[in-house]
């Protein structure tokens, strides 16, 4: 070949440089309501002297996809202003994002506080850490409020709450936590999941971190996995970001696209939740079966008048004590005779669920059933979209099925 023969050609180039490198001409203007899916792991600068910036107070935003998209960003800053934060960090799952916590604000050596009602991975993460990592984790009594004073050590940095517990429900005084630790200097951390942001507000009563899994209610679909962390304060967001960037954490941004869809509707579908829920409830604690209904709303529940004082609604997530006389496999076969109830972990979608728990193998620092009252095996039950008359009838006919 001549050197004539790689002269560059005139526009337009070859067809498979045209095919990576397409001069496109798109007219500008284009409006529609969905946030735009930014895909991309490469990240472009504009020159070198952006690349070399980055980290100073001249940097671009954007470096690595891993890192966020303008899709993940809208979705952070949505979710931020929902929950009254001033920052959001995305997470593969909730787990994820309670892990994120974990790591980043606790070191060999150090204590954290874990309610006996939390979610049980967030138990399992801490007594991994305590067995692998050198820290230590204690159980607490979720109803203790501003007694957990007498549980902070010199070494305590975390304390976690959840609000309600997500199987036994039970509503903490959060501020009654959250005043005893910011007086000992000792950060807190809450799951706000059962809350979705939406009728439990955190920041307003000094909690430090919000953690949700936003696979339950932000997503609405039963198939997305994400989780986020939120926060008030830039310092504490700082020290997640870094700690994120370090586990190489990322979302997808099309998952992120199917959250922010969710999100227009979550108001409304939780207020459907909720209604269908508290019906379904009052009409279980009129059954001659059930000997303790579980629900914030209602005043069996341990708690409730906290759940008045701070909360503004309820979601879709309770659960019953049924009688004692009644056998585990009584009420696994009642679980099994329901129609409209499908038998799985992962709630927040359009389906209503049921599961049974075995409480007293979950709770290490705190006495069940709670206040004494005798009471057989708990069943949670999520309520989903579809019509409560149907809902009740179903339970109506396993519980006459199964339980007579």
């Amino acid at each position: 070949m001549s050197a004539s023969d790689f002269d560059p050609p005139s526009s337009p180039p070859y067809p498979q440089t045209a095919a990576v490198q397409p001069a496109l001409d798109i007219p500008p203007g284009f409006r529609a309501f969905p946030q735009a899916t930014h895909r991309g792991s490469t990240v472009l600068f504009n020159n070198l002297h952006e690349l070399r910036a980055y980290g100073r107070a001249d940097s671009p935003y954007w470096r690595y996809g891993l890192h966020g998209t303008p899709t993940s960003e809208a979705l952070c800053q949505q979710l931020a202003q929902i929950e009254g934060g001033s920052h959001a960090l995305l997470l593969p799952s909730g787990l994820a994002a309670i892990s994120l916590v974990y790591f980043a604000f606790l070191k060999a050596g150090d204590d954290v506080l874990v309610p006996d009602n939390a979610y049980g991975p967030t138990c399992d993460h801490g007594a991994w850490l305590a067995r692998d990592f050198g820290i230590t984790m204690r159980r607490y009594d979720p109803m203790i409020g501003a007694g957990i004073a007498d549980l902070i050590r010199p070494e305590t940095r975390l304390i976690w709450i959840e609000a309600p517990g997500s199987v036994t429900m039970e509503v903490p005084d959060v501020p009654g936590i959250v005043a005893a630790a910011r007086a000992r200097g000792v950060r807190t951390a809450i799951d706000n999941t059962w809350a979705a942001g939406l009728v439990f507000k955190p920041f307003t009563h000094g909690v430090d971190i919000s953690v949700q899994a936003l696979t339950k209610y932000q997503s609405g679909g039963s198939d997305v996995l994400m989780g986020a962390t939120i926060v008030n304060d830039e310092a504490l967001q700082d020290r997640l970001v870094l700690t994120r960037m370090r586990m190489g954490w990322g979302v997808s941004s099309d998952d992120c696209y199917l959250v922010l869809r969710g999100l227009q509707t979550m108001p409304v579908r939780i207020a459907a939740h909720d209604r269908a829920a508290r019906e379904l409830a009052e009409w279980l604690g009129q059954r001659p079966e059930i000997a303790r209904v579980l629900h914030p709303a209602l005043p069996d529940c341990p708690g409730h008048e906290i759940w008045k004082r701070d909360f503004t609604g309820a979601t879709g997530l309770f659960s019953v004590l049924f009688q004692p006389q009644y056998t585990q496999a009584q009420i696994d076969a009642f679980i099994e005779g329901l129609r409209h109830f499908a038998i799985g972990f992962s709630w927040g979608g359009a389906h209503s669920l049921a599961l049974p728990y075995d409480v007293p193998s979950m709770r290490t620092a705190s006495a069940w059933p709670p206040e004494g009252k005798p009471a057989g095996g708990l069943v949670r039950f999520y309520v989903g979209l579809e019509d409560p008359r149907d809902l009740i009838a179903d339970v109506r006919q396993s519980l006459e099925a199964h339980l007579r």
